[in-house]
């Protein structure tokens, strides 16, 4: 890692008859007779020989098998073919051996599923599938590993040693303020830096004042990171001036693109930290690139998402009563489905798509939108085009009711238990009708705990949201509607934990089409359905470039089992 960073800165006889002789007598013949009979190779005796010379043929043959003969017996009639053969026999057994060792590698080889264009290759598996797990085969092959440092445990640096103090407003709700805090950490080690502990900033949208430590264990997160970046708690003593770092424009860097390489920081942040020693820096949604940084970044915001960041310990047991409750809702134990039903009204409203309502419903939504999008809204009279282009791209939040016929295609059961993970949903009961109605077994938070369990969460919204990734995380299946970091954050965490756990993330384009085909029978969408999503379910695949590393932190994040 620190050298990476620093670079940033800087032929033969077959056997021969015998002679004529003189005229010899009757035994001198005799004799000689015998001696050529003695030397005559079998393999070139004539086809008038008598019982004597078979006999011959047949004590050498059985001295030296014929097969081994032709190619290394020097009485063989010629070099050519044995050569030929020769050559044949070793190609032969040199491709086997290829094909053997390439059959060892495909059997060794870690379940890895790879793209083909719009289409998603996954190795065959003999597993039944199953409605609750991932194949067996994709659940052994990779394991987590960011907690390891490439370099073994390294030495905390001194405080002098450091280039200076970074600090960030981490804006958003509680996923997105997440990943800034991963991505802070990433950015002080790119500029050799001390952290001070990111701000929640308060959101718009949320309007909430949580605090990093009304959310997350900061001991255990300033501890486990010691060995990679020094995080301080607040501002120096010495820089007396607190309000100037929230105001002062000389005081932040400002202007820093999305997806910033580390480059950038190098050339650009590192010398600013230099000279002011304290700099904020803003604003700081996703502000750092992927596959532009050291793979030992991207492995630290790993480490930072799932080794460092642990909610408070109430957080996480009330979390664990929740899932308990999920899986002991009837008489024995069994699995229960997370859906993250992303159809609130703002949501709706943002995605400028076109749902299902009345005249009445159309018409507040279209003021909604003036209002609050006035310059993407204009006169309106673009916006059915709009609408019709973004949901046939799958870009659209799908209804509860499109839900509940895509699980039913899926072969979920009417029994199936349901946590479902929601804002207050645009439409009401109303519009929740259709999924309740095909799946009863739909509970949310509030449905599950008490309003007295519920209320020491209440005064911070963020607590709230905690609760129902923890829940959802926990889950046998989690079914996504719509992107977001909420989503992307669990999928990939689960992936990470071993791809056993099904992550769902439904193809929203495709289902578009098959819900406006008034011709498609039920048989031909369910076939349509289980062929499309066959490897849509959190399936082992490389992170880059099709994956960020929150959805997918496979290859920087985790290792060959």
């Amino acid at each position: 890692m620190a050298a990476e960073l620093r670079e940033l800165r800087h032929s033969s006889s077959l056997g021969n008859r015998s002679s004529s002789s003189p005229r010899k007598n009757p035994q001198q013949q005799q004799q000689q007779q015998l001696q050529q009979d003695d030397d005559v190779s079998p393999l070139l005796s004539d086809s008038n020989d008598g019982v004597d010379g078979a006999h011959v043929r047949y004590s050498r043959d059985h001295r030296h098998p014929f097969f081994w003969s032709q190619f290394f017996s020097e009485d063989s009639r010629g070099s050519s073919p044995s050569k030929l053969s020769l050559f044949l026999i070793i190609f032969l057994v040199v491709a086997g051996f290829v094909s053997v060792s390439s059959l060892i590698r495909r059997l060794n080889a870690p379940y890895l599923c790879q793209k083909d264009g719009l289409i998603l290759q996954c190795p065959r598996v003999k597993d039944e599938p199953s409605l609750w797990e991932n194949p067996y085969s994709a659940t052994t092959s990779w394991k987590p590993c960011a907690d390891r440092r490439s370099n073994g445990i390294s030495v905390p640096r001194a405080e002098n040693e450091t280039n200076g103090y970074i600090f960030i407003h981490a804006e958003g709700g509680l996923n997105q303020q997440r990943i800034a805090i991963c991505n802070a950490v990433g950015v002080a080690k790119i500029l050799n830096a001390t952290l001070i502990l990111p701000v929640l900033k308060q959101d718009q949208i949320w309007k909430d004042q949580t605090k990093f430590e009304d959310i997350f264990d900061v001991d255990h997160f300033i501890d486990y990171l010691k060995d990679d970046v020094p995080i301080v708690r607040d501002i120096p003593e010495w820089f007396t001036d607190k309000t100037e770092l929230f105001t002062s424009i000389k005081r932040t860097v400002k202007n820093i693109p999305k997806y910033a390489s580390a480059e950038f920081y190098i050339d650009n942040v590192l010398p600013r930290i230099k000279e002011k020693k304290i700099m904020a820096l803003k604003p700081f949604v996703d502000r750092l690139g992927y596959d532009n940084v050291p793979q030992e970044i991207n492995r630290l915001r790993c480490r930072v998402n799932y080794h460092a960041l642990k909610f408070l310990p109430h957080i996480e047991q009330m979390a664990d009563s929740l899932a308990s409750r999920m899986r002991n809702r009837t008489e024995k134990s069994n699995p229960y489905m997370a859906l993250h039903l992303r159809f609130e009204k703002g949501m709706v409203g943002l995605s400028f798509c076109d749902f299902v309502g009345t005249r009445e419903e159309k018409a507040k939504m279209a003021e909604y939108r003036k209002k609050e999008w006035p310059r993407r809204f204009k006169n309106g009279s673009h916006l059915w085009q709009l609408a019709l282009q973004k949901r046939k791209e799958g870009r659209c939040p799908l209804e509860p009711g499109e839900v509940a016929v895509i699980l039913r295609a899926m072969g979920y059961p009417k029994e199936t238990q349901i946590y479902v993970a929601s804002g207050q949903v645009y439409g009401g009961q109303n519009r929740m009708a259709p999924l309740r109605n095909m799946f009863p077994n739909l509970v949310t938070k509030e449905e599950l705990a008490s309003k007295e369990e519920l209320d020491s969460f209440r005064k911070h919204v963020t607590s709230l949201a905690a609760l129902d990734f923890l829940v959802c995380l926990k889950s046998d299946v989690f079914v996504m509607t719509h992107g977001g970091n909420f989503a992307k954050l669990i999928i990939g965490y689960r992936r990470y934990m071993g791809h056993k756990l099904k992550s769902i993330k439904p193809d929203k384009g495709l289902m578009s089409k098959s819900f406006g085909d008034p011709y498609m029978g039920w048989a031909t969408f369910v076939e349509d359905v289980v062929v499309t999503h066959q490897t849509r379910t959190g399936l082992p695949e490389e992170t880059f470039p099709n994956y960020d590393l929150w959805e997918n932190p496979l290859t920087p994040c985790m290792c060959r089992a």
